[in-house]
């Protein structure tokens, strides 16, 4: 059964309930950087800035926070990154590999003028449009002696952009000219909030079914493991346990379930299972180290 409540929606689709006016909300960071492989990276390669760089960052500064793939998967994708990018009390924007998205959504939160931390690998030479912004470097190479030294540069950065809200790192400030105004809340019935919320769920179920997609298997030769008892089992000269992480190339493929002479059956959904066979040669690339 639905509720129905009256509601207000802004023009980007963003819903809030009237019905609910204490619900507590803690600071959230959108990060917008690189989401699919590029050239001169290894595979995986922003993932795992995102992993061990970027997101412990963030959560340390005390933010919750989000990338633009794990914000949906489904046709509104574009709508969901712009809503992230306009209310997101903080953006961090990875100039990494000058990839036209990230500068194209950069434009659009500095459009607004709102609080910004940029950053980018010490390989990536200066963009000249926006060289005279401040920005944090970290090695490419995400060595294990200098990724905590990076941490706590971008973190810092972070507190100290939070903490002078009208130093505003933008093109904007540095012009001197008036930001775009933010768009205007307006108050819709409660059909078309009940209409708003189900699309919302659709998407939602989309992004689900999409995610649990299973893998498909060619045969190969690969190698074959023996599981012990008490759901320990070693394989790719590793050893593993049940309900474990596990990764392929630092792309997380789910949790581990079981495995026996012929698969490693793989939890990559909440109602998903994915079998990976030993005559796939991807077998032997599961790790449980994320990079």
């Amino acid at each position: 059964m639905i509720q129905k409540a009256k509601a207000n929606v802004d023009t980007l689709g963003k819903i809030e309930n009237a019905d609910e006016p204490g619900l507590a909300k803690g600071k959230t960071c959108f990060v917008i950087m690189p989401i699919a492989d590029m050239d001169g990276y290894e595979a995986g390669h922003f993932l795992r800035v995102y992993d061990h760089l970027i997101s412990p960052a963030c959560q340390k500064a005390g933010y919750e926070v989000h990338r633009a793939d794990i914000v949906a998967a489904s046709n509104y994708i574009i709508i969901d990154i712009l809503r992230k990018i306009l209310e997101s009390d903080m953006v961090i924007c990875d100039l990494s590999g000058r990839n036209p998205n990230v500068l194209y959504e950069l434009g659009v939160r500095q459009a607004f003028n709102l609080p910004t931390v940029l950053i980018k690998d010490i390989k990536t030479p200066k963009i000249f449009d926006i060289q005279g912004l401040r920005y944090t470097e970290y090695n490419h190479n995400l060595r294990i002696d200098e990724v905590q030294k990076e941490r706590d540069r971008i973190q810092k950065s972070i507190s100290e952009t939070a903490d002078n809200p009208h130093d505003v790192n933008s093109m904007i400030q540095l012009l001197g000219v008036k930001p775009a105004p933010l768009p205007h809340k307006i108050e819709l019935s409660n059909e078309t909030s009940v209409i708003l919320e189900s699309l919302k769920d659709i998407s939602s179920r989309i992004s689900g079914l999409e995610s649990a997609r299973p893998t498909s298997v060619p045969n190969n030769k690969a190698r074959r493991i023996t599981p012990t008892r008490l759901a320990n089992f070693h394989f790719n000269e590793e050893a593993f346990t049940e309900g474990e992480t596990l990764f392929i190339k630092g792309e997380e493929i789910g949790q581990l379930v079981s495995v026996t002479d012929n698969e490693v059956v793989v939890r990559s959904g909440p109602n998903s299972l994915t079998k990976y066979l030993f005559s796939n040669p991807e077998t032997s690339l599961i790790t449980g180290i994320p990079f």
